[in-house]
């Protein structure tokens, strides 16, 4: 089967190809007048790195290769003034451009780094994990982590093109396969149903890449994504949709020091938003149950430590969506119908977290 694109609008549009092979288009991608391509990627994947850099080599760039740690630890002020450095050592001018090859964790580091070099140099993304080609590299949000939070640093920076390589899913670890399919079916509770239907047709196909329906997920959670942020880059309205469950998702990864998959924190994470749009007369028991059971049925945490709710609290505190002191929550009032909470009381977040707690 051919590759698709889908073309993400805005001002800075930008295509998303999706297929089996296409790790050669990005010379494509990367357009005319460039000269050093920096290969940022994760010290454990030269599998796929080294293939990348070796086809940008062949097409007469001159390539540096930048190896950074594995997952979430990639995300420091640290390693990204390391790669900072390591531009500057290799003369990267705004003509030339980074290529990120990775999961999410690396696609928000490379694009953090192009978006802040020299004010802004080009960027291809490469994700080689289900969470980053459905999320993370679609989107334009970049950033890195800080002690007090997660991507609290960072910037809206959309990508010159996006690879998604469906060949480079065999080789994902099956637990972070199935982590990414939280993001897939978020994108069914707050827009698309269709992937809900697909994933409750054949549970068990959606847990690897090797799926019938696999191509056609991530096809549709990419559109589903595409069409929000192509309407609103930076997260002044309908973006905001995008992080249903995300508030007490980013609490318990900070919680756990960012050692839980991020797709296990947000499948707990919708849960809790479900239950805290029931309890708050927003949606009924049929979709707080069809949450729980389309996550059970691939293999998805719904429960979290009844201990933690302290720590949880706190943390949901400093969270992007808040203004103010008011905090904001994205909620659902129907199937693919999401709406906001703002400053919901403490009896009903504590309330909406017991449903959750073990």
């Amino acid at each position: 089967m051919s590759a698709s694109r889908i073309t993400v609008k805005g001002d800075a549009p930008y295509d998303v190809v999706v297929g089996a092979g296409v790790l050669g288009e990005a010379a494509g991608l990367l357009g005319d007048g460039v000269r050093t391509v920096a290969v940022v990627h994760p010290a454990g994947l030269p599998q796929i790195a080294n293939p990348v850099a070796g086809a940008l080599e062949a097409t007469g760039y001159d390539v540096v290769a930048l190896p950074v740690p594995d997952g979430e630890q990639a995300k420091t002020p640290q390693v990204a003034a390391e790669l900072w450095s390591a531009f500057g050592r290799h003369g990267m001018t705004r003509s030339d451009a980074v290529v990120g090859v990775g999961g999410g964790a690396t696609t928000d580091l490379a694009g953090f780094v192009a978006a802040t070099w020299l004010r802004g140099v080009k960027v291809v993304l490469i994700p080689t994990t289900l969470l980053a080609m459905v999320d993370a590299a679609v989107g334009g949000k970049t950033g890195i982590n800080t002690p007090e939070g997660k991507n609290l640093v960072g910037a809206f920076y959309p990508p010159a093109g996006v690879l998604c390589d469906l060949a480079t899913l065999v080789s994902v670890p099956r637990d972070d396969y199935v982590a990414g399919l939280a993001e897939v079916i978020k994108g069914g509770f707050i827009a698309d149903p269709a992937i809900l239907a697909l994933i409750e047709d054949d549970p068990a196909g959606a847990r690897h890449p090797e799926g019938r329906h696999t191509r056609e997920l991530i096809e549709r959670k990419i559109q589903v994504k595409a069409d929000v942020v192509g309407a609103d880059l930076r997260e002044s309205g309908l973006r905001e949709i995008l992080n249903y469950g995300h508030t007490l998702a980013h609490a318990i990864e900070r919680a756990e020091g960012y050692r839980i998959r991020h797709g296990e924190a947000v499948a707990i994470g919708m849960v809790f938003a479900a239950e805290l749009s029931r309890l708050a007369g927003r949606i009924g028991d049929d979709l707080v149950e069809r949450t729980r059971t389309v996550l059970t049925s691939v293999g998805l945490p719904t429960a979290y430590r009844k201990e933690a709710w302290p720590e949880l609290r706190e943390h949901m505190r400093l969270d992007k969506k808040n203004r103010g002191k008011k905090q904001r929550f994205v909620v659902l009032d129907g199937l693919a119908e999401v709406g906001r909470l703002e400053d919901p009381g403490p009896d009903l977040l504590a309330a909406a977290y017991q449903e959750v707690a073990r």
